[in-house]
């Protein structure tokens, strides 16, 4: 049988790293995820194709992490064990330093300095040295998508196929353990059935070990990738794992996971979010899960509850644009909030705004207009923040400022304006969010 090829496009990366990669997000929790299954060790790695055709996947997060590695076994042991089912190895999570000593003095009368006295901190641990100049692999069983990063940047991104619910593909950290150029199968059931490499071998001609009997291997059979299709191993095509392969080494980092939300930050700061469907039932997810995870890049009030719902009840893996997301500083201070585009217009957080500027801002919510001393301007309500278009920014604020060249938005107070007289400003009764800021 001829053997099958079918490219999946990488992600495009620039800016930093070729075509725009956001950094790479902090790791998941995967104890909980990690529990919820008791990994099949014993299994070992078969193709039982799915006869659906493959979908299209995009995705933009995938952590990396710490590992460490069982020693690696010669190529003959790793197939017997591969396909025996022998355990060949544990991987082991990394220990988080210890906190500082802090002692807080009890019983403090009010308006009373409180002393803190912080114990020395402890020495750090002289770090390891990283593997391929810090490449790492993520693989995200969710969206069964896999990550090559280096130095903390996505730099290749490929669609694979992963275990089926019942033999799901095992979270944790582990590392690569053993590589092999034209691996042989042998059937786990009768080892005397072996098929060599060729067209019919459902391993392809590429193998990635990276725990006991699990790795990361081409196909025979394409039309699965993309899939929860394997006893737990990770499938690629063919021409994916072939490019795959010369870019990591014994010892590269291998994190699996399992998160349906997935956000891209792109290097212009372009922010979008991805929900896939809960394949192996493991994390039901509310509007205020989405919301927590965008809380990270600062774009979590300019979408609505009602979007959020409509998106989760979706579930199929495809992008949302929110709006593109700048750090925001007034007066050389940085804000809580971030300045959103979205649409061709900036918006500014009006009342962090203000409260930077100790000054009094006021909201009308029958008109929607925001007045401050200096003048008033119309505002936008996005979960329960109001917002004010950047080009009103020096009649609300006497501010003026501009997007930097490294992607920050920087605002600078104007000089006082000649004596006026004095604002009047008429409030209508409102029951929208409060603005008085000092």
């Amino acid at each position: 049988m001829k053997r099958q090829l079918l490219t999946l496009a990488c992600c495009t990366w620039a800016a930093a790293a070729g075509i725009a990669l956001a950094a790479e997000p902090p790791a998941p929790n995967l104890s909980v995820q990690a529990a919820q299954i008791q990994t099949a060790e014993d299994e070992s790695c078969r193709s039982d194709a799915d006869s659906a055709p493959p979908r299209s996947r995009a995705e933009a997060d995938a952590p990396a992490s710490d590992d460490t590695s069982a020693p690696a076994r010669s190529s003959k042991d790793r197939r017997q064990d591969r396909n025996a089912g022998t355990k060949t190895g544990e991987a082991k999570a990394g220990q988080a330093a210890p906190d500082p000593v802090v002692t807080v003095q009890s019983k403090t009368p009010p308006d009373v300095t409180v002393e803190i006295k912080k114990a020395p901190a402890a020495k750090a641990p002289k770090p390891r040295k990283q593997t391929e100049q810090g490449r790492k692999i993520g693989i995200n069983a969710a969206s069964r998508m896999l990550i090559l990063y280096e130095n903390g940047k996505k730099v290749r991104m490929y669609h694979v196929g992963v275990g089926t619910p019942s033999t799901p593909t095992p979270p944790g950290f582990y590392s690569v353990q053993t590589k092999e150029v034209n691996p042989t199968w042998i059937d786990p059931s009768d080892t005397t059935v072996q098929i060599p490499a060729g067209p019919d071998n459902p391993l392809g001609y590429r193998w990635i070990g990276f725990h006991g009997t699990y790795g990361i291997h081409g196909t025979n059979n394409p039309s699965s990738v993309g899939y929860y299709v394997s006893n737990g191993c990770v499938r690629m095509h063919e021409k994916d794992v072939e490019e795959l392969y010369p870019l990591v080494s014994i010892g590269t980092p291998v994190m699996v996971y399992y998160d349906r939300i997935v956000i891209d930050s792109a290097a212009d700061h372009t922010v979008s979010y991805y929900i896939y469907p809960d394949g192996y039932g493991w994390q039901p997810l509310t509007v205020q899960d989405v919301r927590r995870a965008l809380a990270g890049y600062g774009v979590e009030n300019f979408v609505t509850a009602e979007s959020i719902a409509a998106k989760i009840a979706a579930s199929d893996g495809q992008p949302t644009y929110i709006a593109k997301a700048y750090d925001l500083y007034v007066n050389e201070k940085k804000l809580p909030l971030r300045a959103l585009k979205a649409h061709g217009i900036t918006y500014l957080p009006a009342v962090a705004v203000a409260t930077a500027l100790r000054l009094d801002l006021h909201w009308d919510n029958s008109r929607r207009l925001l007045t401050s001393p200096y003048g008033s301007a119309p505002g936008v309500v996005r979960n329960n923040v109001v917002y004010v278009n950047a080009a009103f920014a020096d009649r609300l604020f006497h501010l003026s400022g501009a997007l930097t060249g490294d992607l920050i938005y920087n605002m600078q107070s104007q000089a006082p304006p000649a004596p006026k007289a004095a604002v009047s400003v008429t409030i209508s009764p409102t029951d929208g969010p409060s603005l008085k800021t000092t």
